[in-house]
């Protein structure tokens, strides 16, 4: 199927107040295209580098999400056009946002990523972290960051019970900040998670927004 196709049928399938993040990693600029010219304004990477390049040559309306692990000496690649960042994962590189959005003139979207899953290879936060970012000075003072919601990726797995304790997991902490922190902010309302394989159940389990890749893309990794 074409990407187009992929796009209406994952669009049919979703509630209207969930959004897609078309993950267009390692895709090329024409793949890109086809899915803009498709109607699709929303795309998802994971390695500032190649964003920066994709950034400078398609459209400037469309929201880019940054997706991988960011490291502190590469978000001057970004700071100047990205719509939200999934992946914090510490106070230090929120710290470094904070400083990229004042020298920027903008304000830059954020969501807390939390280790949900079984692999010690991903990274996230747990409960305990995000309490120490929230509730610090530092954070406080922060004007040029707006943290939208929570992020998670679940554990690589066909065991479907697992996979919905992992995002039940991740709801539950979503819950817990909104309410100890973000009660009267109806800007925190986001759940990240959900992917290709397994987006359907992470809806279930109270998505907003779901990242998908192979299921528009196709598993093919472009080359150039």
């Amino acid at each position: 199927m074409k990407i187009k196709d992929n796009l209406a049928r994952i669009r049919a399938e979703i509630p209207a107040n969930v959004s897609l993040v078309a993950v267009s990693k390692s895709k090329t600029a024409l793949e890109i295209l086809e899915a803009y010219h498709a109607g699709h304004r929303v795309f998802g990477e994971n390695k500032t580098r190649e964003l920066q390049s994709k950034q400078q040559v398609l459209s400037k309306d469309i929201k880019w999400h940054f997706i991988g692990h960011l490291q502190t000496n590469k978000v001057k690649y970004i700071a100047s056009f990205i719509h939200m960042v999934e992946s914090i994962d510490s106070l230090k590189i929120l710290e470094e946002l904070n400083d990229a959005g004042l020298r920027n003139g903008r304000v830059i979207n954020c969501l807390l990523q939390f280790h949900i899953a079984t692999e010690q290879t991903k990274y996230g936060l747990n409960l305990e972290d995000a309490d120490n970012i929230l509730g610090s000075a530092e954070y406080a003072a922060m004007k040029n960051i707006s943290l939208k919601g929570v992020m998670g990726m679940a554990t690589f797995t066909h065991d479907e019970d697992r996979i919905r304790k992992e995002f039940r997991a991740l709801t539950g902490y979503f819950t817990e900040i909104k309410h100890r922190y973000f009660a009267d902010d109806e800007e925190f309302r986001e759940i990240s998670m959900g992917m290709s394989s397994d987006y359907k159940i992470a809806i279930e389990e109270g998505s907003t927004i779901i990242r998908i890749g192979s299921a528009i893309f196709g598993d093919r990794t472009s080359l150039g």
